[in-house]
């Protein structure tokens, strides 16, 4: 995926922009952070989105990074601090034409899934909602059923082809469906099924601006665009 620039010019009169902060980070936070970069004052900031998977993958290579965007679990193997950014859930994406399917339960779920023609959601391998939903198909003891009728993404916006009329209905985060052309939420996981990730912000490099990048994305600007964008607060 090409590096997204987004170059912000200081409102410091006489003060250049020197310093860019390179930020690696797992592809559903995108549409919270993009909009806070841009309104970040005093640096370039040059975002590249991944699955968690593959960027878990890409730190291991050596991938050059001033601040990271990742699980909070990820943060954890990864033996790192960090700052809780936001918290997202998983939901249901259907057509933006397509009446609103029955999920309020785990059986109303999972009656849905088995009359649904076609299913996508992301690659467990590369996603973290996948490893998700795959357990909870698990769980309500369809994965036999489901498994000829679903299709794996592996990046991007993974509900696209739901928008396109092409699959019945797809799950992702919460966060990854709203921006979606065609597409409309049909509603969260129900509780008892549901998992909620927390995007943690970790700076890396140890610069301050990095640090002052991670303080814009907590503070009052950040607070506002949460619900905009699917999110909750990740206290």
């Amino acid at each position: 995926m090409k590096w997204i620039t987004l170059l912000v010019l200081s409102m410091l009169p006489g003060i250049a922009i020197s310093q860019e902060i390179k930020v690696l980070s797992g592809g559903a936070a995108k549409s919270f952070i993009d909009p806070l970069a841009a309104s970040f004052k005093g640096a370039a900031v040059k975002i590249e989105y991944q699955p968690m998977g593959k960027l878990t993958q890409s730190l291991a290579a050596g991938h050059p990074a001033d601040m990271i965007v990742v699980t909070s679990e990820v943060l954890e193997t990864l033996k790192l601090k960090g700052t809780p950014i936001a918290r997202v859930g998983i939901g249901v994406a259907v057509h933006e034409r397509a009446p609103l399917p029955d999920i309020s339960n785990a059986e109303a779920l999972k009656r849905t899934l088995l009359a649904a023609k076609s299913v996508v959601y992301i690659d467990p391998k590369v996603g973290t909602s996948g490893k998700h939903v795959l357990e909870v198909i698990k769980k309500l003891n369809i994965e036999k059923e489901m498994a000829a009728k679903t299709t794996l993404g592996t990046g991007g916006y993974v509900t696209a082809p739901v928008g396109k009329g092409e699959i019945e209905l797809g799950i992702h985060q919460i966060s990854e469906i709203l921006p979606v052309p065609g597409v409309k939420l049909a509603g969260p996981l129900p509780p008892e099924l549901q998992k909620y990730t927390v995007y943690t912000a970790s700076n890396v490099s140890g610069k301050l601006v990095v640090q002052n990048l991670i303080s814009h994305l907590t503070g009052p600007l950040a607070r506002e665009q949460l619900a905009r964008s699917g999110y909750t607060s990740p206290e």
